[in-house]
């Protein structure tokens, strides 16, 4: 997917950016990162739109089905209004309705559920996608936060020991 390419990439531009010395913070090209982040922006819609799509085409063909019932139920009760008198067409007309809105129902349940699955799908990998990413910048930001502790550690332990070879300097000097 072209969106976990792109906090890839987002994440690489954070792990090559320069440090700022004793701050712990990164310098970023604002540019660079703006257009990762409009690029993932633009991308992501692309993926709520198929959702979205399947949603209209489902209530589409559900509204078509419905009024194709009501057509055909129209079409029904005018053959068993001639026809009255002849018992069995109304039965058999009656069957047929009944079995193309079952038909119409069952057909419009399978395209809800069909759509349901679809848009958890996406938004279950959009999600894991999401939650992969934030560990890997989690990680990235611990190893920086435990490497600059360490190095400030570093320095002031060699600054600690310059000073009391200063002072011990000192007092030697009276």
């Amino acid at each position: 997917m072209e969106v976990i390419s792109l906090l890839e990439c987002l994440q690489e531009i954070i792990d090559n950016a320069s440090r700022v010395p004793i701050t712990g913070k990164i310098m970023v090209d604002k540019d660079e990162i703006s257009e990762v982040i409009d690029k993932i922006v633009n991308y992501l819609p692309d993926e709520f739109k198929k959702a979205q799509w399947i949603v209209e085409e489902k209530e589409r063909i559900i509204s078509e089905a419905k009024l194709e019932a009501d057509a055909i139920k129209s079409e029904s009760l005018e053959i068993v209004k001639k026809q009255i008198d002849t018992h069995d067409i109304v039965k058999a007309a009656q069957a047929k309705s009944d079995e193309i809105l079952s038909g119409a129902q069952r057909d419009a349940k399978a395209m809800r559920l069909a759509a349901r699955d679809y848009t958890n799908e996406m938004l279950t990998k959009v999600e894991k996608e999401l939650a992969t990413a934030s560990q890997k910048m989690i990680v990235g930001f611990k190893k920086e936060a435990e490497d600059f502790l360490e190095s400030v550690s570093t320095n002031l332990s060699s600054t600690s020991s310059t000073i009391r070879d200063n002072i011990k300097e000192l007092r030697n000097m009276k």
